[in-house]
């Protein structure tokens, strides 16, 4: 059976728009497709369309009262083999916070580390 040619799937979960459009770029020059979502609502509606997405990238701090960490739960509650990494400009580590398998960075984060984590969440 041949490879699909669509790459795999990244959804971007990001308020702030500058921040979430360099997500994109860079998960997009890591050879993923990125899905951008501007809050957990849009992310969890995402998810429910679309089958394809292997990982989720999301920020802490959100608007409209769901918040990164709660979205990591509902995620691994409601599609347990998603891949999720949490970023934050405002918490250090969140240790048991975090739902099992869920990998955190603080920003200002390291671009290769975040690409690094994709390819191995990926099995690349």
């Amino acid at each position: 059976m041949p490879k699909s040619l669509t790459p795999p799937a990244v959804l971007v979960v990001e308020d702030e728009p500058l921040l979430r459009l360099a997500a994109i770029d860079l998960i997009e020059m890591a050879g993923y497709e990125a899905i951008p979502a501007a809050d957990a609502t849009e992310a969890v509606k995402i998810l429910e369309a679309r089958n394809d997405i292997r990982v989720v990238m999301t920020d802490v701090d959100m608007p409209r009262g769901v918040d990164g960490m709660r979205l990591a739960a509902i995620i691994r509650d409601r599609w347990p083999p998603i891949k999720i990494i949490i970023v934050s400009g405002h918490v250090d580590d969140p240790g048991d916070l975090i739902p099992a398998e869920t990998i955190f960075f603080s920003k200002p984060y390291r671009e290769e580390q975040i690409i690094e984590t994709i390819h191995s969440m990926m099995g690349a």
